[in-house]
């Protein structure tokens, strides 16, 4: 995989022709990748596929959840559940034990919410979410209500336990990528439409302060604001022209992953949290880099 260095802190991040293999190809709109640690595999999804797979090495990809409801963005909570952003099928849901699905959240202020895009969850169980309307209107991802109730679109939190959905960031464009700091006393959320990446400071109650402006994306090669990672550095890593962006805890542009394809969305994985499997529109990727993921906690 061809690598951009742009500042000397991207040779601490990854070797000059690091490995790219592909895991999985033939994907209509790859997303929403996350490693289960505990059976040392990869779920993903295909959106327009309206399938939920799942990867492990050796063994190949089976479907495990389909149809998905168009689903979005997942992660695992703290007791290894599964938690899918539901994109057309317009909630936060949760996949237990025992294969039932649980809706966690699908409505505002007693009104339907947009189309749930990716989501996080803290260290106290709360999960933050960011709510695009893109689920209404992309061909082949919508559902069977595309009415729009909501004039914004936002980032919420489900506190821990569940109970009434938070709105806590109002003055988005586009919300789309969203992750912790690896000491979780910033919110990282990136906007499509904007190109742009703000940071959030997180107080201890889980409210969210002011935003500001933290990286706007660089290049004219095709890719946007998408999913988004963090290592244990700092570094964050967001989807972009050419690829995956990576950006140190300042704010700087370190360098680029050149990965091919329209790059969605990414997970850190594997035993040592040292892979990091990148989904695009059609393909699976994983390579190696040399710091650490903040692990699914």
């Amino acid at each position: 995989m061809d690598v951009d260095f742009f500042a000397p802190g991207m040779r601490d991040v990854v070797d000059p022709d690091p490995p790219l293999v592909q895991v999985f190809g033939g994907l209509q709109f790859g997303e929403g990748p996350v490693w289960d640690k505990r059976s040392n595999s990869l779920y993903f999804v295909d959106i327009v596929g309206d399938t939920i797979w799942n990867w492990a090495p050796g063994v190949g990809a089976t479907a495990v959840i389909r149809p998905s409801g168009h689903a979005n963005g997942m992660t695992l909570d703290h007791e290894g559940r599964l938690l899918v952003a539901g994109w057309s099928a317009r909630k936060v849901w949760r996949r237990e034990a025992d294969g039932s699905l649980v809706t966690l959240a699908s409505y505002y202020q007693g009104k339907k919410i947009n189309t749930p895009n990716d989501l996080v969850v803290r260290s106290d169980g709360s999960i933050y979410f960011t709510d695009t309307a893109g689920g209404m209107f992309i061909p082949g991802m919508e559902g069977e209500d595309i009415q729009r109730y909501l004039d914004f679109q936002g980032v919420y939190r489900i506190p821990p336990g569940g109970g009434e959905l938070e709105l806590v960031i109002a003055d988005c464009v586009y919300p789309n990528g969203i992750v912790f700091s690896p000491d979780e006393k910033r919110l990282y959320v990136n906007d499509t439409r904007k190109a742009f990446v703000r940071v959030f400071d997180v107080r201890s109650d889980g409210s969210i302060g002011p935003g500001r402006m933290f990286y706007e994306l660089q290049g004219d090669e095709f890719g946007h604001a998408d999913g988004m990672k963090v290592d244990q550095a700092g570094n964050l890593y967001c989807t972009g022209p050419a690829g995956v962006h990576v950006i140190g805890p300042d704010g700087l542009l370190l360098g680029r992953l050149r990965i091919p394809g329209n790059c969605t969305n990414m997970a850190w994985g594997d035993d040592d949290w040292r892979s990091l499997y990148v989904t695009t529109v059609n393909t699976v990727y994983r390579t190696r880099v040399k710091i650490p993921g903040v692990p699914v906690r």
